[in-house]
C-alpha cells in the first residue's frame, strides 16, 4: 500500500524550511503534525506533598524549556518570589536564553553546557559546589543526573514539577493515516489509550530512538521503520528513504 498520509506525533515545525515539508512535496504525501502527549504542571497541592522548599536552594538545574516553564509557573502559583541571587545551570545555551522569558538574563548567574549532555554541564556545577541545587523533573525520569551529582558530592534535591499525559483525540477527529511516527514510549501508550481497538493492518509505524521502538514491540505492534541508523541519522532522513522505497511502482 502506498503511503499518502502520515501522522507525525510532534508539534508542527515552526520553520517553513523543515525537511518534513520537502518530503511532502517530493513524494506528494500529506504530513499532519499532532502530538499524542502533552506536558502539564503539577498542582500546587501535589507539589507541596513532596515537602520540598524552593527557597532552601540557591541554584536550579534546567534540562529543558518544559522544566523552565513549569518551574516558574509553579513558583507563581505557590507565590514564591525567586531571589535575584538564584543561579541557573542549563544543559544548552538555547535553554539558558529561554530563561529571559521569566527573569533578566545576567551572565554572572546563568551557566550552560555546549553539547546538551549533562556530563558537559557538570564541571560548571562542580565549580560552584557550595550551592544547593534544585533539579525540576518530569514524573518519568531516570537517576542519571542524581547519580552524577551524588558522585561529585553536590548538595541537590530532585523534585517532580511536571508530568507527561495523553493528548486525547476528540470524537470528531479523523484518524485515517497510512503511517504513524512516534518519538517516545508515552506516544505509543497514548495511541493504545485513545484507540483501544486499534488494528494495525497495513498502517506503517516508524519510531525514533530505541526505547520508543521497544514500546511499539511491547504493545504487540509491527515496527516498519526504526531510526536513527547509520544511513539515516534523523527521522526525516529515515522517512524520506522509507517513503521512496515503499512508494516505488511495484
Amino acid at each position: 500500500m502506498k503511503i499518502r498520509k502520515v501522522l507525525v506525533s510532534q508539534p508542527k515545525p515552526t520553520s517553513e524550511k523543515s525537511p518534513y515539508y520537502d518530503i511532502a512535496e517530493k513524494y506528494g504525501v500529506k504530513i499532519d503534525f499532532r502530538p499524542f502527549i502533552k506536558v502539564e504542571s503539577l498542582t500546587a497541592k501535589e507539589f507541596r506533598q513532596q515537602k520540598v522548599s524552593i527557597l532552601d536552594h540557591t541554584a536550579v538545574v534546567f534540562t529543558s524549556r518544559h522544566a523552565i516553564d513549569h518551574f516558574f509557573n509553579l513558583c507563581t502559583e505557590l507565590r514564591v518570589t525567586i531571589p535575584e541571587t538564584m543561579k541557573y545551570f542549563c544543559v544548552t545555551e538555547a535553554i539558558a536564553l529561554y530563561i529571559q522569558k521569566y527573569v533578566q538574563y545576567r551572565k554572572r548567574k546563568i551557566f550552560f553546557g555546549s553539547t546538551g549532555k549533562f556530563d558537559d554541564l557538570l564541571p560548571a556545577i562542580v565549580k560552584h559546589k557550595n550551592e544547593k541545587y534544585l533539579v525540576p523533573m518530569s514524573d518519568v525520569h531516570n537517576d542519571d543526573i542524581k547519580n552524577l551529582l551524588d558522585k561529585s558530592k553536590i548538595q541537590h534535591t530532585e523534585v517532580v514539577m511536571y508530568r507527561t499525559v495523553s493528548n486525547d483525540f476528540k470524537p470528531d477527529e479523523e484518524f485515517d493515516y497510512d503511517m504513524l511516527v512516534f518519538f517516545s514510549p508515552a506516544g505509543v501508550t497514548s495511541l493504545k489509550k485513545n484507540f483501544p481497538n486499534f488494528e494495525q493492518k497495513d498502517i506503517k509505524i516508524g519510531t525514533f530512538g530505541s526505547t520508543t521502538a521497544q514500546a511499539v514491540r511491547d504493545a504487540g505492534l509491527r515496527l516498519d521503520l526504526e531510526a536513527p541508523s547509520v544511513q539515516a541519522p534523523s527521522m526525516t532522513a529515515a522517512l524520506d528513504m522509507f517513503i521512496r522505497e515503499n512508494n516505488k511502482e511495484k
